[in-house]
């Protein structure tokens, strides 16, 4: 069902020295690697229907309440990243992120209501940090890939679905 959306030619043909601002969230959960960004992008109604029960608590009510074009987009944003407390924090510190940021880890980030996410920023803010913005997109890229068959995953795969592999990439 997924191997159209997630082909390795899709994602062998982006071109990573093009950074996408707008999918670059403060709080160091990359866009690019978000399943609700990726299920919006190619309208795949049947991941959308798959994915929804995970996102009803952060305010999707049905498969249209998933859509996304990025954090930092003028576009559709999630509705729980349009009142996401970082990007508060980010316009009131002037700042483009939590990797600039001299209180990380914060507040906000200790008390973060989804434990998955916050493991990810804590791993991903420090990393953003040593290695820059386009080398960081480029592992971050990398590291949601099937170490088996190469597949593109997401943040909070459990499985390939391409390949039944068990993964654990968070």
């Amino acid at each position: 069902m997924f191997k159209d959306y997630f082909s390795n030619d899709y994602w062998c043909d982006f071109n990573l020295t093009e950074t996408k601002e707008e999918l670059l969230a403060p709080c160091g959960l990359y866009c690019g690697v978000c399943r609700i960004y990726l299920a919006h992008k190619e309208n795949n109604i049947e991941f959308k229907k798959e994915i929804l029960p995970t996102l009803q608590s952060f305010g999707a009510k049905s498969v249209d309440d998933i859509a996304c074009t990025g954090c930092l987009s003028d576009g559709v944003v999630f509705h729980f990243c349009q009142t996401c407390p970082i990007k508060d924090c980010m316009k009131n510190k002037k700042i483009e992120g939590c990797y600039q940021c001299e209180d990380f880890p914060c507040k906000i980030i200790r008390e973060w209501p989804d434990a998955l996410d916050k493991k990810v920023m804590l791993r991903a803010i420090p990393s953003w940090r040593k290695l820059g913005t386009e080398k960081w997109i480029q592992e971050e890229e990398k590291r949601y890939r099937c170490p088996n068959c190469k597949e593109q995953l997401f943040h909070g795969v459990k499985k390939c679905k391409n390949c039944n592999s068990k993964v654990d990439l968070d």
